[in-house]
Protein backbone atom coordinates (compact mmCIF):
# COMPACT_ATOMS: atom_id res chain seq x y z
CA UNK A 1 0.00 0.00 0.00
CA UNK A 2 1.76 3.59 -1.04
CA UNK A 3 -0.95 6.10 -0.09
CA UNK A 4 -0.85 6.50 3.89
CA UNK A 5 -2.95 8.71 4.89
CA UNK A 6 -5.69 5.71 2.50
CA UNK A 7 -4.24 3.28 4.53
CA UNK A 8 -5.36 4.39 7.57
CA UNK A 9 -8.64 5.13 6.71
CA UNK A 10 -9.00 2.03 5.11
CA UNK A 11 -7.93 0.59 8.01
CA UNK A 12 -10.37 2.26 10.42
CA UNK A 13 -13.16 1.45 8.30
CA UNK A 14 -12.21 -2.37 8.86
CA UNK A 15 -11.98 -1.93 12.15
CA UNK A 16 -15.71 -0.39 12.00
CA UNK A 17 -16.79 -3.56 10.20
CA UNK A 18 -16.68 -2.56 7.25
CA UNK A 19 -17.62 -5.36 5.23
CA UNK A 20 -16.40 -3.74 1.60
CA UNK A 21 -13.28 -2.11 3.39
CA UNK A 22 -12.46 -5.78 4.58
CA UNK A 23 -12.49 -7.20 0.88
CA UNK A 24 -10.25 -4.38 0.31
CA UNK A 25 -7.99 -5.09 3.14
CA UNK A 26 -8.03 -8.63 1.83
CA UNK A 27 -7.29 -8.29 -1.74
CA UNK A 28 -4.23 -6.41 -0.60
CA UNK A 29 -3.27 -8.27 1.85
CA UNK A 30 -3.97 -12.49 0.95
CA UNK A 31 -1.06 -12.50 -1.75
CA UNK A 32 1.41 -11.25 0.91
CA UNK A 33 0.12 -13.44 3.61
CA UNK A 34 0.27 -16.50 1.30
CA UNK A 35 3.53 -15.37 0.41
CA UNK A 36 4.62 -15.58 3.90
CA UNK A 37 2.86 -18.80 5.06
CA UNK A 38 4.07 -20.94 1.95
CA UNK A 39 7.67 -20.14 2.61
CA UNK A 40 6.70 -22.03 5.94
CA UNK A 41 5.11 -24.97 5.15
CA UNK A 42 6.16 -25.30 1.18
CA UNK A 43 2.95 -27.17 0.63
CA UNK A 44 0.85 -25.08 -1.72
CA UNK A 45 -2.14 -26.91 -0.45
CA UNK A 46 -1.56 -26.11 2.99
CA UNK A 47 -0.47 -22.96 2.43
CA UNK A 48 -3.90 -21.83 0.59
CA UNK A 49 -5.83 -23.47 3.76
CA UNK A 50 -3.76 -21.19 6.21
CA UNK A 51 -4.16 -18.04 4.24
CA UNK A 52 -8.10 -18.76 4.38
CA UNK A 53 -8.14 -19.41 7.84
CA UNK A 54 -6.10 -16.37 8.57
CA UNK A 55 -8.64 -14.03 7.05
CA UNK A 56 -11.61 -15.74 8.80
CA UNK A 57 -9.66 -15.51 12.12
CA UNK A 58 -9.20 -11.68 11.56
CA UNK A 59 -12.31 -11.07 10.96
CA UNK A 60 -13.62 -13.04 13.97
CA UNK A 61 -11.58 -10.69 15.45
CA UNK A 62 -12.89 -7.16 14.10
CA UNK A 63 -16.46 -9.20 14.66
CA UNK A 64 -15.89 -9.39 18.20
CA UNK A 65 -14.79 -6.10 19.39
CA UNK A 66 -11.57 -7.01 20.77
CA UNK A 67 -8.86 -3.81 20.30
CA UNK A 68 -6.90 -3.50 17.34
CA UNK A 69 -3.76 -1.37 17.29
CA UNK A 70 -1.86 -2.21 14.19
CA UNK A 71 -4.08 -4.03 11.68
CA UNK A 72 -0.99 -5.39 9.69
CA UNK A 73 0.90 -6.41 12.72
CA UNK A 74 -2.18 -8.19 13.61
CA UNK A 75 -2.86 -9.58 10.40
CA UNK A 76 0.67 -11.38 10.38
CA UNK A 77 0.84 -12.34 14.13
CA UNK A 78 -2.55 -14.63 13.23
CA UNK A 79 -0.70 -15.81 10.40
CA UNK A 80 2.37 -16.76 12.38
CA UNK A 81 0.31 -18.24 15.25
CA UNK A 82 -1.60 -20.35 12.39
CA UNK A 83 1.24 -21.78 11.05
CA UNK A 84 2.44 -22.80 14.84
CA UNK A 85 -1.01 -24.60 15.19
CA UNK A 86 -0.68 -26.10 11.56
CA UNK A 87 3.12 -27.56 12.87
CA UNK A 88 0.79 -29.02 16.34
CA UNK A 89 -1.55 -30.51 14.94
CA UNK A 90 0.25 -32.19 12.24
CA UNK A 91 2.99 -33.43 14.95
CA UNK A 92 -0.52 -34.71 16.93
CA UNK A 93 -2.08 -36.66 13.60
CA UNK A 94 1.61 -38.20 12.97
CA UNK A 95 1.66 -39.18 16.41
CA UNK A 96 -1.50 -40.92 16.21
CA UNK A 97 -0.72 -42.18 12.89
CA UNK A 98 2.09 -44.58 13.93
CA UNK A 99 0.13 -45.64 16.83
CA UNK A 100 -3.17 -47.04 14.76
CA UNK A 101 -0.76 -48.57 12.39
CA UNK A 102 3.01 -49.65 12.19
CA UNK A 103 2.95 -50.13 8.74
CA UNK A 104 1.31 -47.18 7.75
CA UNK A 105 3.94 -44.81 5.56
CA UNK A 106 3.33 -41.48 6.32
CA UNK A 107 3.71 -39.49 3.14
CA UNK A 108 4.99 -35.65 3.64
CA UNK A 109 4.15 -33.44 1.32
CA UNK A 110 6.97 -32.51 -0.88
CA UNK A 111 4.82 -30.21 -3.40
CA UNK A 112 7.81 -27.73 -3.02
CA UNK A 113 10.08 -29.86 -5.22
CA UNK A 114 8.05 -30.56 -7.70
CA UNK A 115 7.31 -26.62 -8.27
CA UNK A 116 11.09 -26.13 -8.25
CA UNK A 117 11.20 -28.23 -10.91
CA UNK A 118 8.54 -26.54 -13.00
CA UNK A 119 9.65 -23.22 -12.80
CA UNK A 120 12.21 -22.15 -15.32
CA UNK A 121 13.82 -19.27 -13.94
CA UNK A 122 16.98 -20.44 -12.30
CA UNK A 123 17.46 -17.85 -10.04
CA UNK A 124 14.32 -18.21 -8.53
CA UNK A 125 15.13 -21.42 -8.07
CA UNK A 126 18.36 -20.96 -6.28
CA UNK A 127 16.77 -17.63 -4.40
CA UNK A 128 14.11 -20.71 -3.08
CA UNK A 129 16.82 -23.24 -2.33
CA UNK A 130 18.73 -21.20 -0.26
CA UNK A 131 15.73 -20.00 1.79
CA UNK A 132 14.99 -23.18 2.24
CA UNK A 133 17.94 -24.12 3.94
CA UNK A 134 18.27 -20.89 6.51
CA UNK A 135 16.87 -21.19 10.00
CA UNK A 136 13.01 -20.43 10.25
CA UNK A 137 13.55 -16.67 11.82
CA UNK A 138 16.30 -15.79 9.27
CA UNK A 139 13.43 -17.10 6.09
CA UNK A 140 10.80 -15.05 8.39
CA UNK A 141 12.47 -12.15 8.91
CA UNK A 142 13.86 -11.85 5.19
CA UNK A 143 10.16 -12.75 3.98
CA UNK A 144 9.10 -9.94 5.60
CA UNK A 145 11.23 -7.25 5.09
CA UNK A 146 12.34 -8.02 1.44
CA UNK A 147 9.36 -9.61 -0.04
CA UNK A 148 6.40 -8.16 2.16
CA UNK A 149 8.24 -4.39 1.84
CA UNK A 150 7.73 -4.11 5.59
CA UNK A 151 9.49 -1.40 7.77
CA UNK A 152 12.33 -2.66 10.82
CA UNK A 153 9.13 -0.89 13.13
CA UNK A 154 6.63 -3.17 11.55
CA UNK A 155 8.72 -6.33 11.67
CA UNK A 156 9.37 -5.88 14.88
CA UNK A 157 5.91 -5.44 16.34
CA UNK A 158 4.82 -8.79 14.19
CA UNK A 159 7.76 -10.83 15.73
CA UNK A 160 7.44 -9.34 19.15
CA UNK A 161 11.26 -8.28 19.35
CA UNK A 162 12.69 -5.00 19.36
CA UNK A 163 13.71 -3.23 16.28
CA UNK A 164 17.54 -3.62 17.63
CA UNK A 165 17.14 -7.69 17.69
CA UNK A 166 15.17 -7.35 13.74
CA UNK A 167 18.19 -5.61 12.46
CA UNK A 168 20.56 -7.97 13.50
CA UNK A 169 18.20 -10.79 12.66
CA UNK A 170 18.76 -9.31 9.25
CA UNK A 171 22.16 -9.02 9.14
CA UNK A 172 22.98 -12.36 10.49
CA UNK A 173 20.38 -13.77 7.75
CA UNK A 174 21.74 -12.53 5.22
CA UNK A 175 25.21 -13.04 5.77
CA UNK A 176 23.62 -16.62 6.11
CA UNK A 177 22.45 -16.31 2.56
CA UNK A 178 25.46 -15.05 1.57
CA UNK A 179 27.91 -17.93 2.97
CA UNK A 180 25.15 -20.29 1.37
CA UNK A 181 25.46 -18.67 -2.16
CA UNK A 182 29.05 -19.26 -1.83
CA UNK A 183 29.35 -22.62 -1.27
Amino acid sequence: MKNPIADKILFLRVKNKDHEAYGRFYNLYVERIYRFIYFKVSSVDDAKDLTSEVFLKLWQYIKDGKPIHNLNALTYMIARNCVVDFYRARARRDENEEKVADEHITIIDDESDILIQKIKDAELAEVLATLKKLKDEYREVIVLRYLDELSIKEISKILDKSPGSIRVLLYRALNAIKSTLKQ
